[in-house]
């Protein structure tokens, strides 16, 4: 019995957002004007390395911003991950540099950021096209330094 409740407490801990996760704002200024988000960090190794994985269910104005702290050639993949998600890879600058949408739910295939990028952010798929984010948009946050 206790072998099974510690089972299902492990896997509670894998499901659900740490309890010291840190949820700060997010605006995209695109074209059509700003898009806020409230957003999930990603800061340390283990939280990068969790991501969203496990979830099955995304707010439409969530996401979560991966911080690699440096500009640098990004690889994702969506292994253990069971929502599409949009993924949005950012310059140091704030700038979207490109964007990979609706993901393949549980698939091991990379997804390459094209370049060197300080972040990525992951939301619902769908929610890059729907609210109109591009390529060069501004994204504000206090981890991009605008040039």
């Amino acid at each position: 019995m206790m072998g099974v409740l510690a089972f299902i407490f492990a896997l509670v801990l894998l499901i659900l957002p740490a309890a010291s996760a840190v949820f700060e704002p997010l605006t995209i200024q695109t074209k059509n004007g700003p898009v806020a988000f409230t957003v999930e960090m990603a800061s340390t190794p283990a939280e990068r390395a969790k991501g969203l994985m496990y979830r099955t269910e995304l707010a439409p104005n969530a996401g979560m911003l991966f911080d690699f702290g440096v500009e640098q050639p990004i690889y994702m993949w969506m292994k253990n991950t069971y929502i599409p998600l949009d993924m949005v890879f950012i310059r140091a600058d704030g700038r979207i540099a490109s964007i990979a949408e609706n993901t393949t739910p549980l698939s091991t295939q990379t997804i390459e950021s094209g370049g060197s990028v300080k972040a990525v952010l992951e939301l619902a798929g769908g929610t890059a096209k729907a609210r109109g984010l591009a390529v060069g948009d501004q994204v504000v946050h206090n981890l991009f330094a605008p040039k």
